[in-house]
């Protein structure tokens, strides 16, 4: 039997990958006014492989979704429409390419929201002035006070999420996943540090997987358990995310997914699970965010805990990526600021060649070239696929 690496192949439910490196989603503030560009369909197929998997920058499910400026959305005829010319490029590249659905809940501000509303989530607690929040003009404001959303709006939510995953199907995506991380809206239901309800949505961990299960199953009865990715981080601090047992609620929101899965007779696509590095989660007096040992022990508790394509994010390098799928931690592995500077990363890890080093100020500008389509390949003439397909 071959040795299993980074660089093998992979049959990931009804998708047939020629490797295990797989372009992270990741917010880049380049479709301005909410509409996907020519400028999106560059950077997508720019980073596409033959039998490579795409994930989109979460797009808007409706519109009081947004937290960032210039994100795309999946939820009006005209980004339907601007999705399939992105889609239609990146499938020529021979590229998977799934959408991934996102609502930031209370991660967003009056600015972004229609006729200057509060934004929604499960609580009416603000996000503290530890985090900051982009604004339309570039700078940085406070979060405010959000909404809790009531019980009866709850299922008008839901069915924003089954809409958009209808939608990002008829604009051609191979699948969705859906956006549970982060401290956005799933999250903001699924962590007891945030959620503090007294309805059926709050208080034991069933209630607060709930939201999250009836997103899911609205989506899989849509389009498909098949074409269907989940991603979660339940040991992730990021907007005031916290948890007080992060390891217990992975395994609880796993376990709801693998009996889905049986009751359904068909398996989601995958799960994408963010490893809790860089977290509060575990900080130590030296600074370091979390133990190795955790770490491992939190994403091979998961990892044997779901039945089914596990996917691993959250700053791999290639030799940790290598490391990962070499002793089964992980079935493929995500990579995220790498990929931005490094449009052809996967001939790059390939060959173990020299990294373009990212600009991090260039992440959130609405600049269509710059720090965006502009990073090197390591052929001039972008003869990197031809090469890649030689190895």
């Amino acid at each position: 039997m071959a040795e299993t690496t980074l660089f093998s192949p992979y049959k990931m439910g009804r998708f047939n990958l020629s490797h295990r490196v797989v372009l992270a989603p990741m917010t880049r503030c380049r479709a301005l006014n909410g509409i996907p560009n020519a400028a999106l369909a560059e950077y997508y197929t720019q980073r596409s492989t033959p039998g490579g998997f795409l994930i989109t920058e979460g797009t808007l499910v409706s519109p009081t979704a947004p937290g960032f400026p210039h994100v795309p959305g999946i939820y009006t005829e005209e980004q339907v429409e601007a999705w399939k010319k992105v889609v239609d490029e990146v499938h020529a590249k021979g590229s998977i390419i799934f959408c991934q659905l996102w609502h930031v809940g209370r991660a967003s501000h009056q600015v972004y929201q229609p006729g200057g509303a509060a934004p929604i989530s499960s609580t009416s607690k603000a996000i503290s002035n530890r985090w900051r929040i982009l604004m339309p003009d570039g700078s940085y404001g406070t979060y405010p006070t959000p909404r809790a959303l009531e019980t009866s709006d709850i299922q008008e939510v839901v069915e924003t999420y089954r809409q958009a995953a209808l939608n990002a199907i008829r604009a051609g995506f191979d699948g969705i996943e859906i956006h549970g991380a982060h401290g956005y809206l799933i999250d903001q239901f699924l962590k007891d540090g945030i959620n503090d309800r007294t309805d059926e949505y709050g208080g034991s961990i069933n209630n607060r997987c709930r939201f999250l299960m009836q997103v899911i199953e609205a989506v899989v009865a849509a389009i498909g358990a098949d074409r269907v990715g989940f991603r979660m981080s339940p040991a992730i601090d990021h907007l005031d995310a916290m948890d007080s047992d992060p390891l217990n609620l992975g395994l609880a929101v796993i376990e709801r997914l693998n009996r889905l899965q049986l009751n359904l007779g068909s398996k989601l696509t995958y799960l994408h699970v963010t490893q809790p590095r860089y977290t509060a989660y575990g900080q130590t007096e030296s600074g370091r965010h979390g133990t190795e040992d955790e770490e491992a022990r939190l994403m091979r508790t998961w990892r044997n805990g779901y039945q089914g394509t596990f996917i691993c994010s959250g700053g791999f390098t290639r030799e940790l990526g290598i490391e990962a799928i070499a002793e089964g931690n992980a079935d493929l592995v995500s990579y995220g600021r790498v990929f931005i500077s490094n449009p052809d990363l996967v001939l790059r890890l390939k060959l173990n060649a020299p990294l373009n080093k990212y600009i991090r100020k260039t992440f959130y500008t609405p600049d269509p070239v710059v720090g965006y389509t502009d990073y090197p390949f390591l052929s001039k003439e972008n003869g990197s696929q031809q090469l890649l397909s030689r190895l």
